[in-house]
């Protein structure tokens, strides 16, 4: 095995699959497949992914699932010094959460033309947050058109 072949812990490219693996789990649960996780000091704090239809909610958005779950975990509201890592750039409503949890850094996969805050509101997160886009783009945006393909065929 080649050294380019192996990804080292505490990489954005390792985080981001724990992300898509999150995505996956949704997926299979007939959720949207997005996946999310928060890291604080190279550990990851929070896992989730969509569950919009399992809570019939609207806002159980992965991304909204993480920050409550770092917050919690870390017994406060700011996620100061955390990065989140989603499979989907966020919605206004995600990323106007995201803002006001101060999160520190932001790693997205695909780009969401249709509903991405960046379409919207490109100035919406903290101006301290730090913004990574386009990292496993390809399977991110991969699987969510498996996903909606698979939804069509079963109409």
């Amino acid at each position: 095995m080649n050294e380019e072949s192996i990804t080292s812990p505490f990489s954005d490219e390792y985080f981001m699959k724990q992300a898509m693996e999150e995505a996956h789990k949704a997926f299979e649960a007939d959720e949207i497949p997005v996946g999310a996780i928060v890291v604080c000091n190279n550990r990851i704090i929070a896992r989730s992914h969509n569950l919009t239809e399992r809570l019939n909610d609207v806002t159980a958005h992965a991304e909204m699932q993480a920050i409550t779950a770092a917050a919690n975990f870390l017994g406060g509201k700011y996620l100061i010094d955390c990065t989140l890592y989603v499979t989907l750039e966020p919605c206004n409503m995600c990323a106007g959460a995201l803002a006001w949890s101060q999160i520190s850094k932001i790693v997205y996969g695909a780009s969401d033309d249709k509903r991405g805050y960046t379409r919207f509101s490109p100035s919406l997160l903290h101006p301290k947050t730090e913004v990574v886009s386009g990292l496993m783009e390809e399977e991110s945006a991969g699987l969510i058109r498996d996903f909606f393909a698979r939804k069509r065929m079963s109409l």
